[in-house]
């Protein structure tokens, strides 16, 4: 398609937004509905979405459109006209683009409608659908999302709206509710209460006892936190040389990893083995080495790797995984309660801005029933003082505003249930508007989109 009918096509597509009615849908499928491997296939590229987006809305009955796509989910958020609708055709277009079949494809999919399309993208936005509830990726990957499909020229005023709004929203439950600081795996408990010790970790070294799966993702853990570097001894030295690499770490032999503890300031033990491999006899010419300054054992082995005696020296802190899993239940449990208070804010945030979508979509049809009204209002009183041969200026003003005051009176009930229906989720203001169109002859309306400005 050239740049001119691409044009063409964005303005047809602005002018039918201005015309009629439309309902936001969300169709998609996440970690919740769909294995792995099939939500790999599903993947898209960033420098795809925009594009993919626009093909959409040439393909299909949307208006507008914003595709996202991460390792734990891929939807589609779209406005179709009332009436139309487009889950069949969204799932096959989603399919298609990978060369999946629709149907495995549709089977694992959900889909959201009108206020619970609205309430599930700000639950999305603020981290509440995420696999890791109060992860902070999300809402960048929300945001440059969304930006590729607005530089593609697929969204408009609703998608605008109501993705402003959901970055809004996820800002209010990120700095009003704690769920996102709590950890919540034994991995990232250590690393919590390591930084609980270590007011800052940019200038501490780590020591990896054994380089089992838990010491290795504590370790990622420490990396992310800011731990300056990192030193890997294992029973397999080879194993060891391995993993320092991948850390960009020092790897060191198994039997002379003793001289190395005055280096460390958080070590984790993660070794196969049948008794303490530091004890406090190994301590004092460490603590000495090291004037004295804090050490934090992270116990990860079963049978234990470090004696509970470590625990009596000063300036030594010792946690083993029980000590681990119950601070990771006490955040669970916090974070849980926090969520409850971030889906409160998500769905009163939802609500308040679906009430003012549904009421901006009946607005237009009052607007034109009043005027409709008024216009013979108008033209009846016209012609009444035309035929009377003299009448003053004051009782013109009295049959204006008697007139006015018939109108009001014939217009409030109407008026009045038009707008509860809009915002209530079961309503049917549209079809309610459509008949008083149809029954007053009423214009055209201008700007029906729930998104309109």
């Amino acid at each position: 398609m050239s740049e001119r009918e691409t044009a063409r096509v964005r303005s047809l597509r602005s002018v039918e937004l201005g015309e009629r009615d439309v309902e936001l849908w969300v169709v998609g499928l996440n970690h919740k509905t769909a294995p792995v491997e099939l939500r790999e296939k599903l993947a898209i590229g960033e420098d795809a979405l925009g594009p993919l987006a626009e093909r959409a809305l040439e393909r299909l009955p949307l208006r507008e459109a914003v595709i996202l796509s991460t390792c734990n989910r891929v939807e589609l958020i779209g406005v179709a006209p009332r009436g139309e609708d487009v889950v069949a055709g969204v799932m096959s277009f989603l399919a298609e683009d990978r060369d999946l079949s629709a149907a495995a494809v549709a089977e694992h999919r959900y889909v959201h409608r009108g206020r619970q399309a609205v309430r599930h993208l700000f639950r999305v936005a603020s981290s509440l659908d995420s696999m890791v509830v109060g992860e902070p990726q999300i809402l960048g990957q929300l945001k440059e999302q969304y930006r590729r499909a607005n530089e593609s020229g697929a969204t408009a005023r609703v998608l605008r709206r109501c993705f402003e709004a959901s970055f809004r929203v996820a800002k209010r439950v990120r700095t009003e509710t704690g769920v996102a600081t709590k950890s919540v795996s034994v991995s990232s408990a250590a690393v919590d209460l390591a930084k609980r010790i270590f007011d800052d970790l940019g200038d501490k070294t780590a020591m990896l006892i054994g380089a089992g799966k838990m010491s290795e993702l504590a370790a990622r853990h420490l990396l992310k936190a800011g731990i300056a570097s990192v030193i890997v001894t294992n029973r397999s030295f080879d194993r060891a040389v391995e993993l320092a690499r991948e850390f960009d770490g020092t790897p060191v032999p198994f039997d002379r990893f003793p001289s190395y503890l005055p280096m460390a300031d958080v070590v984790l033990g993660s070794v196969s083995v049948s008794g303490h491999v530091v004890g406090p006899s190994h301590m004092n010419d460490v603590l000495r080495a090291r004037r004295r300054r804090p050490m934090f054992f992270i116990d990860l082995g079963v049978p234990r790797n470090f004696d509970p005696a470590l625990n009596d020296l000063q300036n030594v802190y010792l946690y083993n995984i029980d000590d681990l899993a119950r601070v990771a239940d006490d955040h669970r449990a916090e974070r849980e309660r926090e969520a409850e208070r971030a889906e409160e804010i998500v769905r009163s945030e939802a609500e308040s801005l679906w009430r003012s979508l549904s009421a901006r979509d009946v607005t237009p049809t009052i607007v034109a029933l009043r005027g409709k009204l008024d216009d013979i209002r108008q033209g009846e009183l016209d012609r009444a003082l035309a035929s009377l041969e003299s009448i003053s200026a004051g009782d013109r003003e009295v049959l204006d505003a008697m007139t006015h005051a018939i109108v009001n009176k014939i217009l409030h009930p109407p008026t009045k249930v038009l707008k509860e229906m809009a915002r209530d989720e079961n309503g049917q203001a549209a079809e309610v508007a459509e008949v008083l169109h149809r029954l007053f002859g009423l214009e055209a309306r201008k700007g029906r989109d729930f998104g309109g400005e």
